[in-house]
């Protein structure tokens, strides 16, 4: 099949090349929307990425480019109208799960950055000031760990913190029987707000978890808690979350993902002045960690995203079902 990239980057075009078999892969470096979709014509179907555009007047461009399939090469869809390409009779494929240890695992670097401040350290050192003042951190051991969301990158992040000696709580609509089994407890969402000292998000971005984390769910959080999220950014409300660090409500703020990232993440924009207000006012926290959506990179993951997405096209190309289709009734 003729295949056509959307939002690349140099280690898609590596892994892509190097795990393909017979497709014709083209990849194009800019985003897919309305300025870029008709780079779509010519092709059997398009690989999207996370902030790419795909909604009902980007399917139609695309119906009437003869595009049969729109390969997502992450887990999340929300940037797709499902109603739309159910009409256009376009077929969407995902990589459900990939490596839920690459963003477990960083969600626990970003933890254990902010509370042992090693970001701040290493600046130190560099410049010769070996001070330890105001770098005074707390044992994660014993503390209590909310995850919400468990499926299995909740379940990765929660394994990893048991191992530290925390208690971990968390809130999903389906329990996790292998977390119930180590001794996770589950409860209500009210619950988990209050009695965790860190809370990692670990659920997809549905019509029912937007803005999740607002003022309301705040309120109940324990004064000085961490908030941890590595999953979707409007997962959360940011200005209130500005307004909960100003107040110290929120005493650490980790985030790999960004509500409005879609045209800053994944760009050099270092000579350039950052026009978004809320994003420079979170830079200038100095207990706020934010990585540019960087959780799933590791040479695993990147791998089986690969292997993945191109099994998936295979199997279209095919007749056949490879597991990993998103169908709506």
């Amino acid at each position: 099949m003729k295949i056509a990239f959307f939002s690349t980057k140099s280690y898609d075009k590596e892994f892509f090349e190097k795990y393909n078999q017979t497709n014709t892969l083209t990849f194009y470096e800019v985003p897919l929307n309305e300025s870029s979709v008709r780079l779509a014509e010519g092709f059997d179907a398009i690989c999207v990425f996370v902030n790419d555009k795909v909604d009902a007047s980007i399917i139609k461009i695309l119906t009437q480019l003869g595009v049969k399939l729109i390969a997502l090469r992450c887990a999340g869809f929300n940037n797709v109208d499902l109603e739309a390409t159910k009409k256009a009779n376009i077929s969407v494929v995902r990589v459900p799960a990939y490596s839920p240890h690459a963003v477990a695992e960083h969600a626990v670097a970003l933890i254990m950055t902010l509370n042992r401040k090693t970001h701040k350290a290493y600046n130190r050192v560099r410049e010769g000031n070996f001070s330890l003042e105001k770098l005074i951190g707390f044992d994660l051991y014993q503390k209590t760990i909310g995850v919400i969301g468990t499926g299995k990158i909740g379940e990765a992040f929660a394994r990893i913190m048991l191992g530290f000696g925390c208690k971990v709580i968390a809130y999903d609509i389906f329990q996790n029987q292998n977390l119930v089994n180590l001794g996770v407890e589950y409860g209500s969402l009210d619950e988990v707000l209050a009695e965790s000292d860190i809370i990692s998000l670990h659920c997809p971005l549905t019509e029912k978890t937007h803005h999740l984390i607002d003022n309301q769910a705040i309120s109940k959080v324990k004064d000085g808690m961490m908030l941890i999220n590595t999953s979707r950014g409007a997962l959360i409300d940011t200005p209130a979350v500005v307004e909960a660090l100003k107040t110290k409500k929120i005493g650490y703020l980790g985030l790999d993902v960004y509500e409005q990232e879609e045209n800053i993440f994944f760009k050099d924009h270092s000579e350039e002045i950052l026009v978004d207000d809320t994003l420079a006012r979170l830079m200038s926290f100095p207990n706020v960690l934010i990585t540019s959506h960087q959780g799933f990179l590791t040479e695993e993951a990147l791998t089986q995203i690969a292997i993945i997405t191109l099994n998936n096209i295979t199997a279209f190309e095919q007749g056949q079902k490879s597991g990993n289709e998103i169908e709506i009734n």
